[in-house]
């Protein structure tokens, strides 16, 4: 039976957080807001766990799930061959609406989906989002919908679709903005612009003007 906290009251929230991170430590997956939709997520070093969230979303491997990290320090782990341009991006829109492509350390034992060497990383500018990433180290978290559906905005929709594939539900009411994030691949030499969301390509080269936009 799934277990849900309002993050509006400081018990609650506390508790929920608690309990957030034990399930996500157990290979379970929970519901949590973010700066964009609500995401569901897991352990990202739990193949098993993974497998359980694109499972629940009814969603192939073909369709690997993000990571999301809690400071941008983490990603001296995650990631190899990450460029001062890759840098430059980081420090000017993380946390925030910033999803950066790059190449993954070959040492990484985890299982996405068919990734091809790379993660798609971001840290996300809500609270409770950052809160549990503290709490857990990097979760891939990808929207909770069921695939074919929109992304949810509050956490009734999201339980509406999950239920009881989902062990805990961290309701942080409406989330500010439903825009997606921007993705950028950063594994070439100059950032590429995959996909315009909430930070444009304008925005993007006034950081580093080199950035291309994908055909």
């Amino acid at each position: 039976m799934a277990r849900r906290y309002d993050c509006s009251d400081a018990s609650d929230r506390s508790i929920g957080l608690r309990e957030a991170a034990s399930a996500v430590r157990r290979g379970e997956l929970v519901v949590l807001p973010t700066d964009t939709v609500y995401g569901v997520g897991a352990d990202a070093f739990s193949a098993e766990a993974v497998g359980d969230l694109l499972e629940a979303k009814g969603r192939g491997r073909n369709m690997p799930s993000p990571v999301l990290v809690g400071s941008p320090n983490t990603l001296h782990g995650l990631v190899s061959d990450f460029s001062e341009q890759a840098w430059e991006l980081v420090d000017a829109f993380w946390p925030g609406a910033l999803t950066l492509v790059a190449k993954h350390q070959p040492s990484l034992r985890w299982d996405l989906g068919d990734t091809r060497g790379t993660v798609a990383v971001r840290m996300p500018l809500h609270p409770v989002a950052i809160e549990l990433l503290t709490e857990t180290g990097p979760m891939a978290v990808s929207s909770a919908n069921a695939t074919g559906r929109p992304a949810p905005q509050d956490c009734d929709t999201a339980q509406e679709m999950l239920g009881d594939a989902v062990s805990v539900y961290l309701d942080g009411g409406p989330t500010p903005d439903i825009v997606p994030s921007s993705i950028v691949d950063v594994t070439g030499r100059v950032p590429v612009l995959l996909r315009q969301g909430a930070i444009s390509l304008e925005e993007l080269r006034a950081v580093v003007p080199g950035t291309g936009a994908a055909s």
